[in-house]
């Protein structure tokens, strides 16, 4: 058996297609990263004979832990957390908390998912929320915005908290050493926005990231900032309204690259573009939302997720307890109250 460095734990049992594909994501990664071990987490009678089927080059770094139980999108979080204790979904986190894993992933229900890493893990000391923090495409490369769900009303100081969280993410994925933050509001000007952006605007320009004022949604990704900061409820709003704008100019381009003959020959004269332009765009290379603040590393997938955007999700995990994310934020945090 090789020798495994470090452990993500895997639900293989919540993504919208299977098993399967988490099976099959988990072989992709094992063969990228020859010091890591996987923990595939769900019904062994299932996860089993598609370990087999794929082979077994991964000398040992794939094993299967046994949960009977699984979370289902339905299931209310305070559900999940105290009737379903043998899911799939707990029984990865809890081996994040016990040692046996230094990650983990899960396509499943978001609310289940932070209500039991909250609960198991507990949020990283001077962090009052965890936050959902994801990279999306952006002018130049990419921008990560967070909180995009988990907090619909939030103080001064838990944006400031997310702006610290968001910073060590930031530099740490996409290798930068300062990243720029941002606040969302609704003008760049200071004398914009209610109380609270001011307040937490104040903190971060007196603190050591590199705040740079705020921006406006049409700026999110405009490629003026690496990270931009707001609360749960106007960041989950933002997130929708750009994934809507994506697919809607995406039918409509097809629809008029489809409309007669002559669009159909242009179509064809430009499908290398049109080909990079997809590529370049493709949600599966940003799949993979960060549930920060944490003092354990839980990546959360998008359930319809395909092998490559499991992949890439497991690829974030793999980033994070490469740089040891959590103690990074509480170091940052240490020094901030300094």
């Amino acid at each position: 058996m090789q020798a495994v460095d470090f452990t993500i734990a895997l639900d293989a049992m919540s993504g919208d297609l299977g098993p399967g594909v988490v099976v099959a994501a988990a072989r992709q990664a094992l063969r990228r990263h020859s010091a890591l071990g996987i923990v595939l987490v769900g019904d062994e009678t299932v996860l089993e004979p598609l370990v087999a089927a794929v082979g077994d080059d991964a000398a040992g770094r794939l094993v299967v832990r046994h949960a009977a139980e699984i979370v289902t999108m339905n299931d209310a979080p305070v559900d999940a957390l105290r009737r379903k204790k043998q899911s799939s979904m707990r029984v990865a986190v809890d081996l994040v908390k016990q040692g046996e894993a230094q990650a983990c992933v899960s396509a499943g229900n978001t609310g289940a998912l932070m209500a039991i890493a909250k609960f198991v893990l507990k949020t990283v000391q001077g962090i009052d929320r965890p936050a959902i923090l994801a990279e999306m495409p952006a002018r130049g490369g990419s921008v990560h915005m967070l909180d995009l769900g988990a907090n619909a009303d939030c103080t001064a100081e838990q944006l400031f908290q997310f702006a610290m969280m968001g910073s060590v993410v930031t530099g740490d994925v996409r290798g930068l050493e300062n990243p720029r933050v941002a606040l969302l509001n609704i003008g760049e000007e200071e004398i914009k926005g209610d109380q609270t952006v001011k307040a937490a605007a104040a903190m971060l320009a007196a603190s050591g990231l590199n705040y740079v004022g705020y921006v406006e949604g049409n700026g999110i990704i405009s490629g003026k900032t690496d990270v931009v900061v707001t609360d749960g409820f106007t960041g989950n709003v933002a997130l929708k309204t750009m994934e809507g704008t994506a697919g809607f100019i995406s039918e409509m381009l097809k629809a008029a690259f489809t409309e007669t003959w002559l669009s159909k020959l242009q179509a064809l004269a430009a499908r290398g573009v049109l080909g990079r332009l997809r590529a370049r765009l493709d949600p599966r290379h940003y799949n993979g939302a960060s549930l920060v603040g944490l003092t354990g590393i839980v990546v959360k997938s998008h359930g319809s997720a395909d092998e490559l955007a499991f992949l890439h999700a497991i690829e974030t995990a793999v980033v994070e307890v490469e740089h040891d994310v959590p103690s990074q934020i509480g170091r940052l945090l240490q020094r901030e109250a300094a």
